[in-house]
């Protein structure tokens, strides 16, 4: 095997963006893509990357496939150590900086240019504004985002919680880490992930779990635990941390999920007409949500949250697999 890939990072967590070494995923959309993409001779190539001693357990990169039409430009299948995401916020920003920076999408040196991406939630928006000819940062456009339900009762080991759904582009359960006796703090990551992934176990085969149209988009992708902390002028601040997949952990404060707690804090008022939220990781590297929409889907309000970051180049690689290698493509140990 030789695979190539250009790595980034967004506020932290890990993208790596495969650029050669992968056969063509068939399928009629990214959605089936996705679906495909568990094929064995296509998923060794993820088990390459994201495990070690190439990747870690808590790396995240994608395979770059054809879009659904010729309105975006460019497709997407997310993956992870335990298989294939609907939705990365983070890496879409990723994504958005990659087709700038190789020439897949041409920009203006200064100014803004859209970069439109098929992911297998739908179609979303990278923003890409630049100045003097770098980029600055990039905004991250998502599908329509919504509450799914609130209060719903979980037994974990610290007690009994209540913990709200929300959808964005992926399915998010949150709750407050004082609710289980912790707050986001490196100190605390162990058990962090502990309650995120009983939360997310213990919700994710429910009913509610179950999305309305597409069952390839079913499941609970993560648990956001957050810190409520003292509100700014601008609107709301808080500290997250993700723990998507089966105890994976995002560095960053996670593009839909704070896309998803978006939906959240506009539904209960706690963010003002115009104002922005402000979420910061358990690495204290930060995002800004807006609403940009306020729309109405299957008859329920919905919103669409625009999340503002920045990614950075890592890296550019060719990964190899020597035949004898007895690790083959590799193992993890979390």
């Amino acid at each position: 095997m030789r695979v190539t890939s250009v790595d980034y990072h967004t506020a932290g967590e890990p993208f790596r963006i495969v650029t050669g070494g992968v056969d063509s995923i068939g399928g009629e959309t990214v959605a089936g893509r996705r679906v495909n993409a568990s094929l064995p001779h296509i998923d060794r190539v993820r088990q390459l990357l994201v495990q070690e001693p190439r990747g870690h357990a808590d790396m995240y990169g994608c395979f770059v496939v054809q879009p659904d039409d010729a309105g975006a430009d460019l497709g997407v299948v997310f993956w992870h150590k335990d298989g294939y995401s609907t939705a990365c916020g983070h890496g879409t920003i990723a994504l958005g900086a990659w087709a700038i920076d190789s020439g897949l999408v041409s920009a203006d040196d200064n100014g803004t240019t859209d970069v439109t991406i098929d992911v297998p939630s739908g179609r979303v928006v990278a923003r890409v504004h630049r100045s003097n000819g770098s980029t600055r940062s990039v905004t991250f456009r998502n599908v329509p985002s919504y509450v799914v339900a609130r209060d719903i009762p979980v037994a974990t080991s610290r007690g009994h919680v209540s913990v709200d759904l929300s959808w964005g582009g992926a399915l998010y359960a949150s709750l407050p880490a004082a609710s289980v006796d912790l707050e986001v703090s490196r100190e605390l990551y162990r058990d962090l992930i502990d309650v995120g992934r009983e939360i997310k176990w213990a919700l994710n085969d429910s009913k509610l779990a179950q999305h309305p149209h597409d069952d390839r988009l079913s499941g609970v992708y993560g648990t956001i635990l957050f810190d409520a902390l003292p509100s700014a002028a601008d609107g709301p601040v808080q500290r997250n941390v993700t723990i998507y997949a089966d105890g994976a952990v995002d560095r960053s404060p996670c593009g839909s999920g704070t896309a998803a707690r978006v939906a959240l804090l506009h539904d209960d008022g706690s963010r003002a007409p115009g104002q922005t939220i402000t979420h910061h990781s358990l690495i204290d590297t930060t995002f800004i949500a807006r609403v940009a929409d306020s729309v109405t889907l299957d008859g329920h309000p919905a919103v669409v949250p625009e999340v503002s970051g920045m990614a950075y180049r890592t890296g550019e690689h060719v990964f190899t697999l020597d035949a004898d290698d007895p690790v083959g493509t590799g193992f993890v140990l979390r």
